[in-house]
């Protein structure tokens, strides 16, 4: 019988699990395209609809390959989904109590209007899985998402007891953010089909600008101050 004090012994009959993967900066690289593939080939079919395959084939590699770096579809669908959440809060992070608020909010409604010209499919594969009712994406924004809206919320109402922005629901001051810089890309079809234009017309896209800035900052910016 087997000395279950023993380390030796335990050493010797107990399987030993097999070392993680290393991370290299080649094989991040290599999981960042995937992902970057992935959003579009997802955008563009749905998740029932891509393929594995078309995605490895997309990227260059094979499904084996790829399978390697995200063992299902399911687990690179919600890889893909939560790096076009991270790249849309990074600006949202960066609202902080002492800035100035227009200039805050201005920078904030600018990034986020690139990022709709910039990766137009990300913001569709989003707005896609939020209408299906978020089966995947749930767990991320009830969690670290409603958190970051909170203490973000936070922020604009300690504005607003500053007297630095006039009083506003500062949720739907966020959402209204999202919605409005988001609309250009989710519906860019209606947009040229109504202007003959869109976001990757520069001069278009800084009419939008301006036009949207005001829109949404008229509304909270105290009439002659900040």
């Amino acid at each position: 019988m087997t000395d279950v004090t023993d380390p030796d012994a335990m050493a010797k009959t107990t399987p030993r699990k097999a070392p993680a993967p290393r991370k290299t900066r080649a094989g991040e690289a290599k999981a960042a395209r995937i992902l970057d593939t992935a959003v579009d080939v997802f955008a563009r079919y749905g998740f029932h609809g891509a393929r594995v395959e078309r995605i490895a084939a997309a990227v260059g590699m094979s499904k084996t390959n790829l399978l390697y770096y995200f063992r299902t579809k399911e687990e690179l669908y919600v890889a893909a989904l939560r790096r076009v959440l991270d790249m849309w809060l990074d600006p949202l992070r960066e609202l902080d109590v002492t800035q100035d608020p227009r200039k805050a909010l201005e920078d904030y409604i600018a990034r986020k209007l690139a990022l709709s010209r910039s990766h137009p499919t990300a913001s569709r594969l989003f707005a896609m899985e939020i209408l299906q009712g978020a089966p995947h994406l749930k767990p991320v924004l009830e969690g670290p998402l409603a958190a970051l809206v909170a203490q973000k919320a936070e922020v604009i109402a300690a504005w607003t007891a500053q007297g630095r922005l006039a009083p506003v629901a500062p949720r739907h001051l966020i959402f209204a953010i999202w919605a409005t810089t988001q609309h250009y890309a989710d519906f860019a079809a209606q947009i040229q089909a109504l202007t003959g234009r869109d976001l990757s017309d520069e001069t278009f896209h800084d009419e939008t600008l301006r036009a949207v800035s005001r829109l949404l900052l008229d509304g909270v910016l105290p009439r002659g101050g900040d």
